[in-house]
């Protein structure tokens, strides 16, 4: 393989093409080829250097550098014998199977896998064209430029309170930044209820992060911003404004080319294929199904992302693995000022909403016995059961690291669809 990933060492077609080689298409490329040893493959990606997704907001504190973030996406294709090319794909040919990319290669394969990602959402507020207002994308260059600018900043606004905006709000604290935080709805409003969204923001707040509940209705400045206007509050100073609002699937590709897309990605059944047989779509840029209700649902995860990556590597040339499970479950954690979060299938809110009839039940007690070890911590844990048979629906947690294991057990016995009375015993 070309180190370097140029045109010059890539062939003029290939067994399977990969185009993306951040979690999900570093997985799918490596799984494929350890399943189809005999079968080439190339990756295509435009950027050189891939980022670890979980981690990146934790370059801007935690971590010394941003390389100590970098996802050895090049090291791992090289030990498995895969290609690969860094350009742009800029279109997918159906009737002639051929990748089409800005620096002028057409490439023809046999199996294709999208793993695209997604890109971050901009609002409709007028001065985000300015200098300093950006995003949280996963491109190397853009978050070594934006860890740069930091260093020349004193307020920073961030917009959102999804977990990747906290996460980064809690970072960039930790530089002795003023940093606030502008949300419209609730604290993780989309991932945790509402008592679990009061017990971060009240650690934010005790580590000195300030948080508006207001509506941002314009950035102000000339060249460079200087501060936000909203709703309620005013005009607040601002030497940089960071938009966490969300993410939209990068499904450009599949549009263009006429294969199916939903409203949240590329639309793909239980093996990740698309409306084109030979034609796969994993992680962000796929449209996910709910667990419960098989319905689309938004849920960008790497785990996720990886989980689909190893259907769709074991399974391109062939089914291999016939799935029992048609839909994934949403199963994350995260650690914001101190305070570990866990979260697997429905929330209380998601449940109500989907028209479940639910009991729950909340308990808390110490990770581990005797509690007196310096290392043990309270875990709060509250759980959500179907009313009929006391199915297991959902887990909530908070506490120290151990809930992002504790989870995980939960994540199965959701799975498994095990009641109340199983996980007593």
């Amino acid at each position: 393989m070309d180190k370097e990933g140029r045109g010059d060492m890539v062939k003029s077609s290939y067994d399977a093409i990969i185009i993306g080689k951040s979690a999900g298409g570093l997985t799918a490329a490596t799984v494929a080829k350890k399943m189809y040893p005999e079968k080439d493959m190339l990756v295509i990606d435009s950027e050189k250097i891939s980022m670890i997704p979980c981690g990146i907001p934790y370059i801007f504190g935690t971590l010394d550098t941003i390389d100590d973030n970098r996802l050895p996406a090049e090291k791992a294709l090289e030990a498995s014998g895969i290609d690969l090319l860094i350009d742009e794909a800029t279109e997918v040919g159906l009737d002639c199977k051929t990748v089409f990319t800005k620096g002028g290669k057409a490439i023809r394969f046999d199996k294709l896998i999208l793993a695209t990602g997604s890109r971050p959402m901009l609002p409709k507020v007028p001065g985000c064209h300015l200098e300093n207002v950006l995003t949280v994308p996963k491109s190397y260059e853009y978050l070594a430029k934006m860890k740069r600018q930091l260093e020349e900043v004193r307020d920073v606004v961030i917009v959102g309170a999804g977990f990747i905006a906290l996460e980064v709000a809690d970072e960039i604290n930790k530089l002795g930044k003023n940093v606030t935080v502008l949300y419209r709805s609730r604290i993780l409003r989309k991932s945790f209820d509402p008592d679990f969204g009061d017990m971060v923001k009240e650690r934010l707040e005790k580590a000195g992060v300030k948080l508006i509940h207001d509506k941002i209705l314009e950035v102000k400045g000339e060249n460079r911003v200087t501060g936000v206007v909203l709703e309620k509050s005013g005009t607040i100073e601002a030497d940089m404004v960071i938009f966490s609002i969300g993410y939209s699937p990068n499904d450009g590709l599949a549009t263009q080319a006429g294969i199916d897309v939903g409203k949240n990605g590329i639309q793909t059944d239980e093996y990740m294929r698309t409306s084109h047989p030979d034609i796969f779509a994993i992680g962000d840029c796929a449209e996910p199904k709910d667990f419960f209700t098989g319905r689309p649902r938004a849920q960008m995860l790497a785990s996720t992302a990886t989980f689909e990556a190893r259907v769709a590597g074991v399974n391109l040339f062939g089914i291999k693995i016939v799935k029992e499970s048609k839909s994934n479950i949403g199963i994350y954690s995260t650690d914001i000022a101190g305070l570990s979060l866990g979260v697997a299938g429905l929330t209380e809110t998601d449940a109500r909403q989907e028209g479940f009839d639910i009991v729950t039940g909340s308990a808390g007690g110490v990770d581990r016995h005797p509690g007196k070890f310096e290392d043990t911590c309270n875990v709060k844990v509250k759980l959500i059961f179907s009313r009929d048979r006391g199915s297991i629906l959902g887990a909530e947690l908070a506490g120290g690291k151990s809930v992002g294991e504790m989870v995980n057990i939960f994540g199965l016995a959701i799975q498994k669809r095990l009641t109340a009375s199983e996980l007593y015993a």
